[in-house]
């Protein structure tokens, strides 16, 4: 239209449909503009939300005020423009100036712009407060039109967008004629739309964003009140303070097994996968096979222990396996010998060749594990920082090893168990000294009694 429509009729009688009929193409163009800015509007698309987070809505939301602005403070300057020339041609017609329509038009002449210009009615078009035409809402559009910065004909255009659709053209009063006061309606439609959706929605977002903080504060008030209730004292209050603390950092006050719960199986068995993906570190469970990997992931429990927490104690049950993924630990013997535990190792592996050792035979051929054997600890597992890990829970083991038994008692599950398990190396070690000093005291009371 710019390059062959427009410029056939500059000149001529039929410019002014032409300039009429690219007004109508350009806002014809919003209308399928329309149906992809709706989604954004209400939020969502048709898979789901656009943006998760509450800063993504809250940006895109203010982005369509901004877009909502730009088209009314456009459309209010064009329709600005249609006023004004509308004025030069009742100017014209009411003179008696030969071609002063091609000259609106943009057509060429000699005499005609020397005496239009001098047209009292023809200047005072441009004068909005002269009061010979009604511009009603585009009265300051009409000092647009005389200004050659064109950054400043976009900004003032698009402040009063803005500030049309914030008011509600409360503070413009139309003319009578029909099409400006349908426009003004329009404006006053789209700013309750506006306010009615966006604003509402930066107004949820807003809240969503201290929503987690908020229920970190109910859950602290409740457990103050819990701890005040049983009368603990300070100190294990402290404790207790300092744990929901570093649990809500970890988790986010996000239960990961109700959300799991909540996805298809398959898809529940690819994420714990990749949560689970360090017990693969572990060289005992990097030899299993995917099916005893994924019956250990779903039972995997996540556990959040404090400085100073005690894992395991000596001469206490060993209830669980614990597979660290953040933070360290001290192991501590019978012996005094002390090892230090991090990410990827995991303490109470002890727990999985007691169950394979102190097993029977049932008579279906399953292996069970013998009632009231229970095994306790020989070390003191303690936590030299905040410790993030996952547990095995001794009855889910117990039920893995009785699954997967066959499997685990070969060869090459039991050496690398013994290999690869700090704890069975530090015994190992430990037994070694103590058998290499007994040798040597053997030897030195031999040689005593020859000389």
């Amino acid at each position: 239209m710019l390059y062959f429509i427009i410029p056939t009729y500059l000149g001529f009688s039929g410019a002014n449909y032409a300039k009429n009929l690219l007004r109508a193409a350009i806002l014809a163009q919003y209308m399928p503009r329309l149906f992809r800015f709706l989604p954004l509007l209400i939020g969502q698309s048709p898979t789901g939300f656009i943006f998760e987070s509450a800063w993504g809505n809250f940006i895109i939301n203010l982005l369509i005020f901004m877009l909502s602005g730009h088209v009314v403070g456009s459309c209010w300057y064009l329709f600005g423009l249609q006023r004004v020339n509308q004025c030069f041609r009742n100017a014209c017609s009411n003179s008696t100036l030969p071609g002063c329509k091609n000259y609106i038009d943009c057509g060429l002449s000699t005499d005609t712009p020397i005496e239009w210009h001098n047209n009292e009615n023809a200047t005072n078009c441009l004068n909005s407060s002269s009061g010979v035409f009604e511009y009603g809402i585009y009265a300051n559009a009409v000092r647009l039109t005389t200004e050659t910065n064109v950054v400043k004909k976009y900004v003032y255009a698009l402040f009063w967008g803005f500030q049309q659709i914030s008011t509600l053209a409360g503070n413009q009063t139309p003319s009578y004629f029909v099409w400006e006061v349908l426009f003004t309606m329009a404006i006053i439609g789209l700013g309750l739309l506006l306010f009615a959706l966006l604003i509402g929605n930066i107004q949820n977002f807003l809240q969503g964003l201290g929503r987690r903080r908020l229920e970190m504060q109910l859950r602290g008030r409740d457990v103050e009140q819990w701890m005040s209730h049983r009368r603990l004292p300070e100190g294990l209050r402290r404790r207790v303070r300092q744990a929901e603390r570093y649990n809500w950092a970890a988790t986010r006050g996000v239960n990961e097994e109700i959300l799991l719960e909540n996805m298809p199986e398959d898809l529940q068995r690819d994420v714990r996968r990749h949560l689970f993906k360090f017990i693969t570190k572990v060289r005992i469970f990097a030899l299993m096979d995917e099916p005893i990997l994924d019956a250990i992931c779903e039972r995997l429990r996540q556990k959040i222990y404090i400085k100073g927490s005690n894992i395991l104690y000596q001469g206490g049950l060993v209830e669980k396996m614990v597979f660290v993924v953040r933070g360290k630990l001290e192991s501590i013997g019978e012996d005094g010998t002390k090892i230090n535990l991090a990410e990827g190792d995991a303490c109470g592996e002890e727990l999985l060749r007691w169950y394979l050792e102190n097993s029977s035979v049932s008579t279906d051929g399953r292996k069970v594990r013998l009632p009231g054997q229970r095994l306790p600890s020989s070390r003191t597992v303690t936590c030299i920082t905040n410790v993030e890990a996952f547990s095995l829970r001794a009855a889910d083991l117990e039920e893995v090893t009785i699954i997967f038994t066959r499997f685990l008692r070969s060869p090459r599950v039991q050496g690398a168990l013994r290999y690869e398990s700090p704890y069975w190396r530090s015994l190992a070690a430990s037994r070694i000294q103590v058998a290499w000093r007994y040798r040597k005291k053997r030897l030195n009371r031999a040689a005593s009694q020859l000389d």
